[in-house]
Order: C-alpha cells, then structure tokens, then sequence
C-alpha cells in the first residue's frame, strides 16, 4: 500500500512501431491502460511519469510481458491492415465519469470504417447538446486507437482535433478506408 492508502498497481510498457509513429502501450494485470502517440524519449518518459503518479509504482519496459503481448499482435496487425477490431481487456482506470461513458460507447458503437460526429455521440450517451464535452472526452481518452476516437469527426464534415496531430488522425481514417490514402 502506498502513503494515501490505494495499493500500488504492476504497469508494463513497451514502444512499438507504426504507421503513426511509436505508440507507447501500457498495461496493468486488468488490461491496456495507456496507449501514448510519438513516444519519444521525452513524450514516453512524460507518459510513465502521469502513470506512476496516477496507478503507483515504477512502470517496468517489459515488451515481452504476457499483459503486452496480445496489444502489440493486436496494434501491429490494425496497421497491417488485417484486423478491424481490438478484442482486448481494457483497464478503464485512467478516466470515468462522462468521459468513461462516451468512450464506452465509442469503442462498442462505432466500427471499423465509419465515423461520427461529436454531437451524435453525446446524443448516443443521452447528452444532446454536450458536442464540446464530447470533444474533451476524446481528448481526454488514454486509450487512442484501440478506443477509436479517431472517428470522431464534426458534424460538418470537417476533420475535427485529434491529441495525436491530424496528420495521424488522417493516416488512421486512410487505413479504415473513409479517407483517400496520403499522397505522402
């Protein structure tokens, strides 16, 4: 137990190669916890230092932990362009409340190759009105790409924001096929 009472919880992290950039992924024993765009010295060391405060503990390089290796078979074949889906355990520790609905909802309410607007969303989670707290909520959201915030778009047709950059939100949206590829 730590000095405010909350036992110190194991996370592993590992740096894997995409299309993107490198994605930090964390895991803890009750899931993926954490996915970090450009995970860079400076971005990753920023990262594992939110998840100690937050979950307790020295978060331990373990690439080949049995937490990491179904996310990173997973995260490599997305990028590969042979899987749709992510069929993981995801430890929601990182957020709740509203935002934790509305992310709830995006991972098990909009597939692979679709897209919807930030209002849409909030309706879906009974918020018609709360658009802007939707867009927080995907800025807020630890778990990018395996929780597809990426799909997420304004109501206009307008890209919208994306925490990892637009540049990433458009190569993820090419790879799904509701944007034509980069030309580079």
């Amino acid at each position: 137990m730590d000095s405010h009472g909350q036992a110190e919880r194991q996370v592993v992290w590992t740096v894997v190669g995409t299309d993107v950039g490198p994605l930090l992924l964390a895991a803890t024993p009750d899931g993926l916890v954490n996915v970090v765009f450009h995970a860079t010295d400076a971005v990753r060391d920023r990262a594992l230092g939110r998840l100690a405060s937050r979950l307790g503990g020295d978060p331990v390089e373990a690439p080949r932990s049995p937490l990491l290796a179904e996310p990173i078979r997973q995260v490599e074949a997305y990028f590969a362009g042979v899987r749709r889906d992510f069929d993981l355990p995801l430890d929601w520790s990182l957020i709740s409340g509203f935002n934790r609905q509305v992310l709830r909802e995006l991972a098990s309410g909009v597939p692979y190759g679709a897209v919807v607007g930030y209002g849409d969303l909030a309706a879906r989670v009974g918020r018609p009105g709360a658009a802007q707290a939707v867009g927080l909520a995907m800025g807020a959201n630890p778990l990018p790409v395996v929780v597809p915030c990426h799909r997420v778009v304004e109501s206009d047709g307008g890209i919208g924001g994306f925490g990892g950059g637009l540049e990433a939100k458009r190569r993820l949206l090419a790879l799904e096929g509701v944007l034509p590829q980069p030309l580079f």
